[in-house]
Formats: C-alpha cells, sequence, structure tokens
C-alpha cells in the first residue's frame, strides 16, 4: 500500500510538471528581467534609498539565472525575487493566468488551511469545517519539509515577496507559507493550543467542501451598526467604488443620532483617494483639508551628463550644479503642485462626535490618505496597528509569457514631509490581536475603542 502511495505521488508530482508552461525563450527571460530592471532604474521613485551595488549586481547575476529557468514558473518566481530587493508594495510582479491557476495557497485536496501572522508564528486561524477538530484553530506551524518555521521562511518565502514594510513582510510571508503548485507536497509539524505536536503531509489539490471554520465574514463595501450608548460603528470597507459615497449619505440622517463614532478602516485595501476624502468632509469640522504631498523623480538628460563632473563642493551657492549632480544621482525630483482641498460642507449637515478610527496592516493606499487628510483632528483617535506602509502611483507593463509588472512612480508624504511609505501611519493607541483573541473570537482593537470613548465620556462629564 505504501509503495501504491509513493508511485501515486511521484506520477502526481510528474503530471503536475508537465501542466506547467514553457512557452518563454531564454532571449525573451532575458528581454522581460531587462525590461523590469531598465523600467524600475528608470521610474523607480524609492530608487534612491536601493543599495546600488546589490542590485546591479543581482541584475548580472539574474541575466544567467532566468536563462537556466525550466519553465515559465520558475522564471517569474526568479523575476519576483529580483523585485523584492526594492522593498517596496507597491512594486509587484504577477504571474501570468496560465500559471496564476496552477498555484494554491490554502486547499490541499481534504484539508483547507488558513494561517496568519500572531506574534511573528505561523497560526491556523481557520479550516475547512470537517478538519477543524484535527487541525485546531490556534495551532502553530513549526516545521515545514523538515526545517523549522522560521528557517523555511527565510529560505523559500520571504525572499520573493515584495512589501514596504517589515511587518506586512511577515504577514504575508506567513499567509504563503505553504503556497505552491497543484500536486506539490508539504510535510508538516504543527503544536495544538493544548500542547500536542502533531505531523501531517499536505498535497495541494482542490477542495470539493466549501464550508470553512469559523466562518467567512462577508463584509459589505460600507457597514453601519449601533454599539452601546448611541456610538455608530460604521465600516469602510474600501474606496475602489464609488458605490460607497452613495450608500455613505443614504446613511448620513441616522449617523446624525450618534454620540460617538468609530470608522473602521482595518478592512480598507485602497482604491480612489477621492472618495475616501469626499467622506471625511462630513467628519471634520475642517474647511480645509491637507492630504499627502506628492513627489516623482525628473529626467534631464543633460543634466545628468554634467552631473558626471560635478563634485559635492561645487554645489554650494551653485544651484545649477546641485541639479546637475541630484541628476547624475537619480534624485531629482519633481515636486507637485500643493494645495489644501476645500471642505464645502456645511456644518449642520456634518457628523463631528468623538471619533475613533481602527486601523491596521490592512489598511492600504487610498486608505492610509484618508488618515493623512484625518492627521491633527482633535476629536479622531486612532487605534490598533501600524497601517500598510505603501501607497503610490504604480506604472503597469507587461511582460514576456503574459505576466505582469508595476513600479512605484510616485512618493506620498504628510504636508510637513514627514515619511508614512516603509513605516505605516501610527495608531494613537497600539493595540494587537493575540493567540486567545483568535481562538475565544475576540476583537480586543473594538473593545479598547468602547473602553476609551468611555473613559472620553467620563472625562467630559467631570468638567461640567
Amino acid at each position: 500500500m505504501k509503495k501504491y502511495l509513493i508511485a501515486l505521488l511521484l506520477l502526481t508530482a510528474f503530471a503536475v510538471k508537465a501542466q506547467i508552461p514553457n512557452t518563454i525563450s531564454p532571449a525573451d527571460k532575458v528581454y522581460g528581467l531587462s525590461k523590469f530592471w531598465q523600467e524600475a532604474n528608470y521610474n523607480f521613485v524609492y530608487l534612491d534609498k536601493v543599495d546600488r551595488s546589490k542590485w546591479e549586481n543581482a541584475y548580472r547575476e539574474a541575466i544567467t539565472t532566468v536563462q537556466n529557468t525550466k519553465n515559465d514558473y520558475e522564471y517569474y518566481r526568479e523575476l519576483q525575487k529580483f523585485c523584492a530587493l526594492l522593498n517596496d508594495g507597491h512594486t509587484n510582479i504577477y504571474f501570468p493566468r496560465s500559471i496564476d491557476s496552477l498555484v494554491h495557497r490554502n486547499t490541499f485536496g481534504k484539508y483547507k488551511i488558513f494561517l496568519s501572522n500572531i506574534d511573528n508564528k505561523a497560526v491556523v486561524t481557520r479550516t475547512n469545517l470537517s478538519m477543524k477538530d484535527e487541525v485546531p484553530i490556534g495551532s502553530e506551524i513549526i516545521e515545514v519539509n523538515g526545517m523549522a518555521t522560521s528557517d523555511y521562511l527565510k529560505q523559500h518565502v520571504l525572499p520573493y515577496i515584495s512589501s514596504s514594510t517589515d511587518y506586512v513582510l511577515m504577514d504575508w510571508a506567513i499567509q504563503d507559507l505553504l503556497k505552491g503548485l497543484v500536486g506539490e507536497n508539504y510535510d508538516i509539524k504543527y503544536r495544538t493550543p493544548k500542547g500536542k505536536v502533531k505531523s501531517l503531509t499536505l498535497t495541494h489539490a482542490k477542495t470539493a467542501e466549501q464550508e470553512v471554520y469559523p466562518a467567512l465574514e462577508k463584509r459589505e463595501l460600507l457597514e453601519l451598526k449601533w454599539l452601546p450608548n448611541q456610538t455608530a460603528y460604521l465600516a469602510l470597507n474600501g474606496f475602489h467604488d464609488p458605490k460607497i459615497n452613495e450608500m455613505f449619505l443614504e446613511k448620513l440622517p441616522e449617523l446624525r443620532k450618534a454620540k460617538a463614532l468609530i470608522v473602521d478602516l482595518r478592512y480598507n485595501g485602497g482604491g480612489n483617494t477621492e472618495i475616501g476624502r469626499e467622506i471625511l468632509n462630513y467628519l471634520s469640522p475642517d474647511t480645509l483639508l491637507y492630504g499627502s504631498k506628492n513627489t516623482t523623480r525628473q529626467h534631464l538628460a543633460s543634466f545628468k551628463a554634467w552631473g558626471k563632473f560635478t563634485e559635492p563642493k561645487d554645489t554650494v551657492g551653485n544651484a545649477w550644479a546641485a541639479k546637475s549632480l541630484n541628476a547624475y544621482q537619480d534624485k531629482l525630483m519633481y515636486e507637485f503642485d500643493y494645495a489644501p482641498d476645500r471642505n464645502e460642507v456645511k456644518q449642520n449637515e456634518k457628523v463631528i462626535v468623538p471619533t475613533i478610527i481602527l486601523i491596521g496592516h490592512k489598511t492600504a493606499s487610498a486608505a492610509e490618505d484618508f488618515l493623512i487628510y484625518a492627521d491633527n483632528q482633535p476629536h479622531m483617535t486612532r487605534i490598533g496597528e501600524n497601517s500598510f506602509g505603501s501607497t503610490g502611483q504604480p506604472f503597469m507593463f507587461d511582460l514576456p509569457g503574459g505576466g505582469v509588472a508595476r513600479i512605484c512612480t510616485k512618493k506620498d508624504t504628510y504636508p510637513d514631509g514627514r515619511e508614512f511609505v516603509g513605516y505605516g501611519v501610527k495608531p494613537d493607541i497600539e493595540v494587537k490581536m493575540t493567540l486567545q483573541d483568535y481562538i475565544q473570537k475576540k476583537d480586543p482593537v473594538l473593545d479598547r475603542a468602547l473602553k476609551h470613548l468611555k473613559e472620553q465620556n467620563t472625562k467630559a462629564q467631570a468638567k461640567r
């Protein structure tokens, strides 16, 4: 029986490899690599933060490596590894559809296993319903294919992910810990919440069972519910669809009854900055709202040529020389015109009450722009964890074999120049989910928000 199973696994692995397309010629593989390298050198707005020697050496090495890849999947994995050196969440390489359909993250035939980063540990936070007792929620993956999980992450997962922040990098790496092609096997060891260590062999395959535990929470674009003490809970789960503005305006008469407001942006991955700002207009008393400042790189070929012969001492009191040197060092920047946005919403139409904004690692891009606009609002308090820490305007282009790349071209900062890309917008009160919170299905961030509002109310009453 054992020999039969081994033979079956070998046949499955062979069949999977046969499915992987191998359509890109060695010449096109080098072209795709060089195309990305060229566009990054020309357009990547954070090139000044890149170790150029390491970047150029990696390119030279990759020229040989990509030519020797056995199929399109291996090729794109090498491109992703090269891209990850730029450490930017808005600079990525995406698989062609032909490859993406063969890649699985959570499905292993009999099993569905979803992982989350809790205290830098790979913790099971959801399974298919039938396996909830065999792989309990809260179990920690401690070993993968004979390697400690931390070592496996460092060698096989982290180098392929492009992220602006270390914490999002680890979030994604743990989510992708067992990500692979259909038919790939993973021998894992996991420790249950009761401390028992178990072993399991997982093979990527479609899972027929749809029901998961805990059940997936369906999130609408906008959600409104009422909490104690006339506290309105408003979840804004995306700024990608202008419909959210219509939904907000429909709820506005009801919102005006609130004595306190909680705005949940923890699952808002961004979209259009203007969509979020239009909502904020009704939540801020200010007539002017100050959003992020934007810069991009500027290319002036002759100045770059002159900069080759310019020394730092030459720039003292000489704007022409300074411009030349910056051009040569790829640090010449164009600053977009900046002006605050006018808030023309009438004061009697607004909802100005003690407001908590819930944020976390998934609060990204246009949702972070919302936070910049909301910065320094006296009645607003941010609670949760650092935001995603990446925004900007990506330049998209095609790669050989049907894949796509994007490169961040725009740098966003606070109006006063403070940087949040690479760091995230920080909460005023930090609250993290613990393992016990997951197991007990608690929301400590929301609980802390309610506690803070109660404390504020108590202080306000004491002053009267």
